[in-house]
């Protein structure tokens, strides 16, 4: 047997296994790096993790990403070197946060690589009758195994749209394993660039189980402040939507998508919710000559209320769920508060009430579906469009 194949049989036979999970969100503000010991498998499924570091990303990287980002002319040599730029990148930055841990490359046994979105087409959104569900990300795990000698799993979305799904959300497979709980209704809550939630019955039942995306969270947000303010890359602490008053007509006209008002489970992105997006619902509004710091205002309880919106869909208005949030909008005081005024009912935690760093969570969760993809029995959920019963992921060998 290949020495390799045989290094792989081996971890999968072993009590406990070492995954570090990888993710970079449509932000682009860095690399998550979360150093997970994963035993058992399914609903049996234990984390901890053991290390976690954000490595943020160099402001020409991020040009460099940008350039190629949610365009659909996008320079396709550009994309080709970028796939394996990320890929290169992202294993000199797993292999300086493995020694920064006192580690070695050898005490890992896998990694699970979800690589960098620059594009996602779900048929809802291109509408294209003889084209499928899309979605590309670029970070090659060949790239990654071979500089780090460590087995890596990646290109987790593409099993998920060859089985009927959109590629995205993903986050409904690790959060029912990891944070469903009897008797407790659980809204999992990430508000990333884009924001979407997975709802965990009180009951267990897999097949009520689903997780969606329901619109922006902070894309608007940190698109605009990239475009108008130099050096910025979001609205720390909102404190330029705090000092701007929401306009009525802007936000009224913000909330006229289609993709608002469809039904569970969707998916969008930034090829939907950008700066074009928003010139519309101005033109439209006759808002063009608003202040910025009102515009940042409005975006900011856009966001907030496709949310509210979305949950109360779910749950209705005096229904009592947990609320549980990571995501880099869980650190936008502005948004929380808008949030919690809207759904006085609900409990709202961050994740680190069940033992997961916020910031960690969607890195942990790619540590989970690389297990699951080892040792996992198919959990099902029901014979639902959207929600296939998969394993996901492709294994890249060092050698």
């Amino acid at each position: 047997m290949n020495a390799t194949w045989e290094k792989f049989f081996q971890i999968i036979q072993q009590p406990e296994r070492l995954i570090i999970g990888l993710m970079s969100g449509t932000s682009m503000d860095g690399l998550d790096i979360a150093l997970c010991a994963v035993r058992g498998s399914g609903t049996a499924t234990q984390v901890r993790l053991v290390e976690f570091k954000t490595v943020s990303y160099s402001n020409e990287f991020k040009a460099e990403v940008k350039s190629i980002f949610s365009k659909r002319d996008a320079d396709l040599q550009m994309v080709c070197l970028m796939n394996e730029k990320v890929g290169l990148l992202h294993a000199e930055l797993i292999l300086e946060a493995i020694a920064s841990w006192g580690l070695k490359p050898s005490d890992i046994d896998v990694i699970a690589s979800h690589g960098q979105t620059i594009f996602h087409a779900p048929k809802s959104l291109h509408r294209l009758d003889d084209f499928p569900n899309a979605t590309l990300q670029i970070g090659d795990g060949d790239h990654i195994a071979v500089k780090t000698g460590i087995i890596t799993i990646a290109d987790f979305r593409q099993k998920h749209i060859a089985a009927g799904g959109e590629g995205a959300p993903l986050a409904v497979y690790g959060d029912y394993l990891l944070f469903s709980k009897k008797g407790e209704d659980r809204i999992m809550l990430n508000i990333g660039g884009i924001a979407n939630f997975t709802y965990l019955p009180g009951d267990n039942d897999a097949a009520k189980v689903f997780s969606t995306d329901v619109g922006p969270g902070n894309t608007l947000m940190d698109q605009f402040v990239q475009q108008h303010y130099k050096g910025l890359y979001y609205d720390g602490d909102a404190r330029i939507a705090r000092a701007g008053m929401v306009n009525e007509q802007l936000l009224a006209e913000l909330m006229q998508s289609e993709f608002l008002h469809a039904a569970f489970p969707k998916t969008t992105g930034p090829e939907l919710f950008n700066l074009e997006y928003l010139a519309q619902a101005q033109a439209r509004s006759k808002t063009e000559h608003i202040s910025k710091e009102d515009i940042m205002a409005t975006l900011c309880r856009f966001s907030a209320d496709v949310i509210i919106n979305a949950i109360e869909k779910c749950f209705g208005k005096a229904e009592t769920p947990s609320i549980f949030i990571s995501g880099g909008g869980m650190h936008n005081p502005l948004l929380l508060k808008q949030l919690k005024t809207a759904l006085n009912n609900a409990s709202f935690f961050s994740t680190d009430a069940l033992e997961i760093n916020p910031d960690a969570k969607e890195a942990v969760l790619f540590a989970v579906l690389a297990n699951e993809t080892m040792v996992g029995g198919k959990t099902n959920f029901g014979d639902r469009e959207g929600v296939p019963s998969v394993f996901m992921g492709k294994v890249c060998l060092p050698e």
